[in-house]
């Protein structure tokens, strides 16, 4: 199984800058037994920074293994947030469309 370090390593190589052209969005990631990050996509390019934004978009604040289902598809993030394992803050909407920035291994 990933980590959530090998996903942020290798998450913009996955990233579909056409998706992207005109947007400028930040995704903020709580991991409660771990770190944050935070993805800031800006017109194209995608960049992933360690630690929290100051105006995140969408935060989503989830433990690690569910973070890790989530982003190697694992784990089907709506039923995740149904069920509580992961929680957003901000736009809600937004924590919806993650994936059609990027594309799957």
């Amino acid at each position: 199984m990933a980590t959530v370090q090998e996903i942020f390593d290798e998450i913009t190589s996955r990233f579909d800058a056409t998706t992207a052209v005109g947007q400028q969005l930040i995704f903020q990631f709580d991991i409660t037994d771990g770190e944050t990050y935070h993805i800031a996509i800006d017109d194209g390019t995608c960049r992933v920074i360690k630690g929290a934004s100051e105006d995140p978009s969408v935060t989503m604040i989830t433990d690690s293994e569910s973070f890790v289902g989530i982003m190697t598809g694992e784990l089907d993030g709506m039923q995740a947030f149904m069920t509580g394992k992961i929680r957003t803050e901000g736009n809600m909407m937004l924590a919806t469309k993650l994936n059609d920035f990027f594309h799957n291994e």
